[in-house]
Protein backbone atom coordinates (compact mmCIF):
# COMPACT_ATOMS: atom_id res chain seq x y z
CA UNK A 1 0.00 0.00 0.00
CA UNK A 2 1.76 3.41 -0.52
CA UNK A 3 2.63 5.74 2.29
CA UNK A 4 -0.41 7.58 3.52
CA UNK A 5 -0.98 10.98 3.80
CA UNK A 6 -1.42 12.00 7.75
CA UNK A 7 -3.75 14.03 7.21
CA UNK A 8 -6.18 11.58 4.87
CA UNK A 9 -5.96 9.53 8.37
CA UNK A 10 -6.74 12.55 10.40
CA UNK A 11 -9.27 14.67 8.58
CA UNK A 12 -11.65 12.07 8.20
CA UNK A 13 -11.26 10.75 11.91
CA UNK A 14 -11.99 14.64 13.28
CA UNK A 15 -14.87 14.54 10.60
CA UNK A 16 -16.43 11.64 12.56
CA UNK A 17 -15.37 12.21 16.01
CA UNK A 18 -13.35 9.13 16.00
CA UNK A 19 -9.75 8.72 17.63
CA UNK A 20 -5.93 8.25 15.83
CA UNK A 21 -3.73 6.15 17.33
CA UNK A 22 -0.32 8.27 16.64
CA UNK A 23 2.69 5.61 18.21
CA UNK A 24 6.34 7.09 18.50
CA UNK A 25 8.75 4.75 16.88
CA UNK A 26 12.76 4.58 18.64
CA UNK A 27 13.62 1.76 16.49
CA UNK A 28 13.24 0.12 13.91
CA UNK A 29 11.27 -2.90 16.11
CA UNK A 30 9.25 -0.19 16.96
CA UNK A 31 7.79 0.51 13.52
CA UNK A 32 7.47 -3.04 12.69
CA UNK A 33 4.97 -3.85 16.00
CA UNK A 34 2.75 -0.75 15.48
CA UNK A 35 2.57 -1.62 11.97
CA UNK A 36 1.48 -5.29 12.88
CA UNK A 37 -0.88 -4.02 15.49
CA UNK A 38 -2.46 -1.65 13.09
CA UNK A 39 -3.00 -4.31 10.63
CA UNK A 40 -4.60 -6.97 13.15
CA UNK A 41 -6.70 -4.23 14.30
CA UNK A 42 -7.53 -3.21 10.81
CA UNK A 43 -6.95 0.42 11.00
CA UNK A 44 -4.74 3.08 10.40
CA UNK A 45 -1.81 4.23 12.36
CA UNK A 46 0.61 7.09 12.42
CA UNK A 47 4.67 6.77 13.03
CA UNK A 48 5.89 9.31 14.63
CA UNK A 49 9.58 9.89 15.14
CA UNK A 50 11.18 12.71 17.60
CA UNK A 51 13.36 15.10 17.38
CA UNK A 52 14.61 13.11 20.96
CA UNK A 53 14.99 9.76 19.04
CA UNK A 54 16.86 11.65 15.63
CA UNK A 55 19.43 12.63 18.56
CA UNK A 56 19.43 9.18 20.11
CA UNK A 57 20.54 7.77 16.05
CA UNK A 58 22.45 10.90 14.84
CA UNK A 59 20.51 11.76 12.29
CA UNK A 60 16.43 11.04 11.32
CA UNK A 61 17.75 9.13 7.50
CA UNK A 62 18.13 6.30 9.49
CA UNK A 63 15.29 5.71 11.65
CA UNK A 64 12.96 7.72 8.93
CA UNK A 65 14.00 5.76 5.97
CA UNK A 66 13.25 2.39 7.66
CA UNK A 67 9.93 3.81 8.93
CA UNK A 68 9.13 4.63 5.69
CA UNK A 69 10.07 1.52 4.43
CA UNK A 70 7.50 -0.64 6.84
CA UNK A 71 5.19 2.39 6.21
CA UNK A 72 5.03 1.44 2.21
CA UNK A 73 4.98 -2.42 2.81
CA UNK A 74 2.00 -2.16 5.16
CA UNK A 75 -1.69 -3.45 4.03
CA UNK A 76 -3.43 -0.73 6.06
CA UNK A 77 -2.67 3.30 5.37
CA UNK A 78 0.38 4.17 7.51
CA UNK A 79 1.77 7.84 7.89
CA UNK A 80 5.25 9.08 8.68
CA UNK A 81 5.20 12.24 11.40
CA UNK A 82 8.29 14.17 12.63
CA UNK A 83 7.09 14.75 16.58
CA UNK A 84 8.07 17.52 18.66
CA UNK A 85 10.67 19.23 15.95
CA UNK A 86 12.13 22.68 17.63
CA UNK A 87 14.54 22.68 14.75
CA UNK A 88 13.81 24.13 11.68
CA UNK A 89 16.26 22.22 9.97
CA UNK A 90 15.01 19.00 11.44
CA UNK A 91 11.64 19.96 9.48
CA UNK A 92 13.34 20.59 6.05
CA UNK A 93 15.48 17.10 6.14
CA UNK A 94 11.78 15.79 7.30
CA UNK A 95 10.37 17.30 4.16
CA UNK A 96 13.21 15.81 1.88
CA UNK A 97 13.20 12.28 3.09
CA UNK A 98 9.38 12.12 2.38
CA UNK A 99 7.20 13.13 5.02
CA UNK A 100 3.65 14.28 4.77
CA UNK A 101 3.57 15.37 8.44
CA UNK A 102 5.82 17.11 10.84
CA UNK A 103 5.24 18.96 14.08
CA UNK A 104 6.52 21.74 15.04
CA UNK A 105 7.14 22.80 18.66
CA UNK A 106 7.53 26.16 19.24
CA UNK A 107 5.71 26.30 22.40
CA UNK A 108 8.31 27.10 24.94
CA UNK A 109 9.23 30.00 23.47
CA UNK A 110 6.65 33.49 24.18
CA UNK A 111 3.47 33.49 22.54
CA UNK A 112 4.71 35.94 19.40
CA UNK A 113 7.77 34.50 18.88
CA UNK A 114 5.88 30.95 18.95
CA UNK A 115 3.16 32.27 16.21
CA UNK A 116 5.76 34.10 14.29
CA UNK A 117 8.33 30.74 13.78
CA UNK A 118 5.07 28.17 12.75
CA UNK A 119 3.68 30.63 10.53
CA UNK A 120 6.86 30.76 9.16
CA UNK A 121 7.64 26.90 8.74
CA UNK A 122 3.73 26.39 8.12
CA UNK A 123 3.96 28.63 4.92
CA UNK A 124 7.38 26.50 3.89
CA UNK A 125 5.48 23.44 4.73
CA UNK A 126 2.36 23.93 2.66
CA UNK A 127 4.33 25.39 -0.38
CA UNK A 128 5.43 21.41 -0.11
CA UNK A 129 2.36 19.77 0.67
CA UNK A 130 3.38 18.83 4.08
CA UNK A 131 0.39 18.75 6.87
CA UNK A 132 1.81 20.64 10.33
CA UNK A 133 0.94 20.26 13.74
CA UNK A 134 1.70 23.15 16.65
CA UNK A 135 1.15 23.18 20.18
CA UNK A 136 -0.16 25.66 22.64
CA UNK A 137 0.17 25.75 26.05
CA UNK A 138 2.65 23.55 28.07
CA UNK A 139 2.31 19.84 27.88
CA UNK A 140 5.37 19.24 30.09
CA UNK A 141 6.74 17.82 33.03
CA UNK A 142 3.80 15.87 35.70
CA UNK A 143 3.66 19.56 37.96
CA UNK A 144 3.41 21.96 35.13
CA UNK A 145 1.23 20.23 33.18
CA UNK A 146 -1.53 19.75 35.69
CA UNK A 147 -1.09 23.66 36.96
CA UNK A 148 -4.53 25.13 35.70
CA UNK A 149 -2.06 28.27 34.71
CA UNK A 150 -0.53 25.73 31.98
CA UNK A 151 -3.75 25.35 30.38
CA UNK A 152 -4.20 26.34 26.70
CA UNK A 153 -6.84 28.87 26.54
CA UNK A 154 -9.42 28.75 24.03
CA UNK A 155 -9.50 31.68 22.68
CA UNK A 156 -5.58 31.85 22.08
CA UNK A 157 -6.26 28.63 20.45
CA UNK A 158 -8.67 30.37 17.90
CA UNK A 159 -6.13 33.30 17.06
CA UNK A 160 -3.39 30.93 17.08
CA UNK A 161 -4.78 28.44 14.30
CA UNK A 162 -5.83 31.76 12.41
CA UNK A 163 -2.55 33.45 12.52
CA UNK A 164 -0.32 30.52 11.59
CA UNK A 165 -2.77 28.23 9.63
CA UNK A 166 -1.26 25.02 11.24
CA UNK A 167 -3.89 21.82 10.44
CA UNK A 168 -4.02 20.41 13.65
CA UNK A 169 -2.89 21.89 17.32
CA UNK A 170 -1.27 19.93 20.24
CA UNK A 171 -3.04 21.20 23.64
CA UNK A 172 -2.23 21.52 26.97
CA UNK A 173 -5.44 19.84 29.61
CA UNK A 174 -4.28 18.04 31.87
CA UNK A 175 -1.59 15.09 30.10
CA UNK A 176 2.17 15.15 30.55
CA UNK A 177 4.78 13.59 29.04
CA UNK A 178 6.62 10.66 30.11
CA UNK A 179 4.18 9.51 33.02
CA UNK A 180 4.30 6.16 34.23
CA UNK A 181 1.17 5.58 36.02
CA UNK A 182 -2.05 5.98 33.76
CA UNK A 183 -3.96 8.70 36.34
CA UNK A 184 -3.41 11.96 34.68
CA UNK A 185 -7.12 13.85 35.14
CA UNK A 186 -8.33 15.97 32.14
CA UNK A 187 -10.10 18.87 31.27
CA UNK A 188 -12.83 17.26 29.22
CA UNK A 189 -15.20 20.68 28.82
CA UNK A 190 -12.14 22.19 27.89
CA UNK A 191 -11.19 19.62 25.13
CA UNK A 192 -15.00 20.25 23.87
CA UNK A 193 -14.41 24.59 24.06
CA UNK A 194 -10.96 23.94 22.28
CA UNK A 195 -12.32 21.77 19.47
CA UNK A 196 -15.32 24.49 19.06
CA UNK A 197 -12.77 27.35 18.66
CA UNK A 198 -9.54 25.91 16.65
CA UNK A 199 -11.61 24.32 14.53
CA UNK A 200 -8.57 21.69 13.33
CA UNK A 201 -7.71 18.34 15.24
CA UNK A 202 -6.61 18.62 18.73
CA UNK A 203 -3.86 16.24 19.17
CA UNK A 204 -3.59 15.24 22.45
CA UNK A 205 0.69 14.32 23.95
CA UNK A 206 0.96 12.86 26.81
CA UNK A 207 -1.44 9.64 26.59
CA UNK A 208 0.31 7.26 27.95
CA UNK A 209 -0.21 8.83 31.76
CA UNK A 210 -4.44 8.76 30.44
CA UNK A 211 -6.30 5.51 31.41
CA UNK A 212 -8.28 3.67 29.02
CA UNK A 213 -11.62 5.17 29.65
CA UNK A 214 -10.12 8.75 30.23
CA UNK A 215 -8.82 8.05 26.64
CA UNK A 216 -12.43 7.13 25.48
CA UNK A 217 -13.81 10.29 27.13
CA UNK A 218 -11.23 12.53 25.47
CA UNK A 219 -12.23 11.48 21.89
CA UNK A 220 -15.82 11.64 22.97
CA UNK A 221 -14.93 15.40 23.96
CA UNK A 222 -13.24 16.82 20.79
CA UNK A 223 -10.19 15.19 20.67
CA UNK A 224 -8.34 13.39 17.69
CA UNK A 225 -4.97 12.50 17.50
CA UNK A 226 -3.67 10.94 20.51
CA UNK A 227 -0.11 10.51 21.06
CA UNK A 228 1.42 7.35 22.73
CA UNK A 229 4.91 6.28 23.79
CA UNK A 230 5.80 5.66 27.18
CA UNK A 231 3.06 3.25 27.75
CA UNK A 232 4.46 1.28 25.02
CA UNK A 233 8.06 1.41 26.01
CA UNK A 234 6.92 0.26 29.65
CA UNK A 235 5.95 -3.08 27.99
CA UNK A 236 8.68 -3.03 25.52
CA UNK A 237 10.76 -3.00 28.05
CA UNK A 238 9.33 -5.48 30.38
CA UNK A 239 8.82 -8.12 27.94
CA UNK A 240 12.84 -7.92 27.27
CA UNK A 241 13.42 -7.95 31.21
CA UNK A 242 10.95 -11.00 31.85
CA UNK A 243 12.73 -12.74 28.94
CA UNK A 244 16.62 -12.34 29.95
CA UNK A 245 15.47 -13.47 33.49
CA UNK A 246 13.83 -16.70 32.14
CA UNK A 247 16.76 -17.28 30.09
CA UNK A 248 19.60 -15.53 31.14
CA UNK A 249 22.27 -17.44 28.60
CA UNK A 250 20.74 -15.61 25.70
CA UNK A 251 23.44 -13.55 23.79
CA UNK A 252 21.17 -13.33 20.66
CA UNK A 253 18.82 -9.58 20.84
CA UNK A 254 16.82 -10.93 18.63
CA UNK A 255 15.71 -13.58 21.05
CA UNK A 256 14.59 -10.97 23.61
CA UNK A 257 13.55 -8.46 20.99
CA UNK A 258 11.28 -10.59 19.16
CA UNK A 259 8.75 -10.61 22.39
CA UNK A 260 8.81 -7.29 23.34
CA UNK A 261 7.88 -6.26 19.39
CA UNK A 262 5.19 -8.95 19.68
CA UNK A 263 3.89 -7.17 23.02
CA UNK A 264 3.86 -3.40 21.34
CA UNK A 265 1.90 -5.06 18.42
CA UNK A 266 -0.61 -6.53 20.90
CA UNK A 267 -1.19 -3.48 22.63
CA UNK A 268 -0.90 -1.35 19.70
CA UNK A 269 -4.39 -3.29 18.31
CA UNK A 270 -6.13 -3.03 21.41
CA UNK A 271 -5.70 0.88 21.34
CA UNK A 272 -6.11 1.41 18.06
CA UNK A 273 -9.71 0.06 18.51
CA UNK A 274 -9.99 1.44 22.15
CA UNK A 275 -9.24 4.86 20.05
CA UNK A 276 -11.49 4.03 16.92
CA UNK A 277 -14.59 3.38 19.33
CA UNK A 278 -14.24 -0.03 19.69
CA UNK A 279 -13.77 -2.06 22.85
CA UNK A 280 -10.67 -2.15 24.90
Amino acid sequence: MPLARTDDIVGPAYAARLGVGAFNVLQIEHAEAIVSGAERAGRPVVLQISENTVRYHGALAPVGLASLAVARAASVPVAVHLDHAESVELVEEAIELGFYSVMFDASRLPYERNVALTKNVTDRCHRADVWVEAELGEVGGKDGAHAPGVRTDPDEARAFVRATGVDALAVAVGSSHAMLTRDAELDLPLITRLREEARVPLVLHGSSGVSDGGLAKAVAAGMTKVNVSTHLNKLFTRAVRDHLAADPAVVDPRGYLGPARAAVATETARLLGLLGGGEA
